[in-house]
């Protein structure tokens, strides 16, 4: 089993002080990629996480922003970054990865004991319409469809750059000045199918929309509104 580092890999900000360079995740945004890159920049560690999915997410963990969290860790000279994801994107991944292909409600002690009358497997419609549920049934399912802003903080303008999920490989490039070290773009953790609008009845198209629209506030000018 991977053991944390005793440095600062313990902090809710992602950090490397060797190189300088803060981070904040957002779960289903690329995060799994973006730490891979991370990982490959910190090459004592890179070995033990190449093939550990949930190691390399114990090293560099996804927690929520702090704002004094983030002041006491982003110093003169670093270079402290978020990338974003289209919020209606991000959402149905969760249900396509986190629901289907690993099967995370069927871990759920609620649902399997009876404490809920939810089903372990639900179709879209059903999932997303009775999302909040699902949340309180599962810390998983919870962690991965929060709002972005739990996660980078209601100001953006906090961070040296901000990149999209379609911009990753520009965040290489800054990284690759940044560190000097070659940073190279590899896809992790993706889904093997997509859902979208089109695949939700009308009734949870609605739903849908409304859980959105903090958002797509917040990402106004990064994403345009899908609805």
């Amino acid at each position: 089993m991977w053991k944390l580092a005793s440095r600062s890999y313990d902090r809710m900000v992602v950090v490397m002080p060797e190189h300088r360079i803060a981070y904040m995740a957002v779960p289903k945004a690329g995060s799994s990629s973006v730490k891979s890159m991370l990982a490959r920049i910190d090459h004592e560690r890179w070995p033990a996480l190449e093939t550990d999915l949930r190691a390399l997410h114990q090293v560099y963990p996804t927690k929520r922003f702090r704002p004094h969290r983030w002041r006491d860790t982003h110093r003169p000279g670093w270079f402290g970054f978020t990338v974003l994801r289209d919020p209606l994107a991000r959402l149905m991944s969760v249900y396509t990865d986190r629901v289907i292909q690993k099967g995370d409600l069927r871990d759920s002690h609620r649902i399997q004991s009876g404490q809920s009358d939810l089903p372990a497997d639900p179709d879209p419609d059903h999932f997303f319409a009775n999302l909040p549920g699902y949340m309180a049934a599962s810390s998983s399912i919870k962690h991965h469809a929060l709002p972005t802003v739990l996660f980078t903080g209601p100001d953006l303008s906090v961070y040296d750059a901000v990149f999209r999920t379609e911009e990753i490989s520009e965040l290489a490039r800054h990284l690759s000045r940044h560190t000097g070290h070659s940073v190279a773009v590899g896809q992790r953790n993706a889904s093997a199918w997509r859902l979208g609008l089109d695949d939700l009845s009308a009734a949870t198209r609605d739903v849908v929309r409304d859980y959105l629209a903090p958002d797509y506030d917040l990402l106004a000018d990064h994403y345009p509104r899908p609805f």
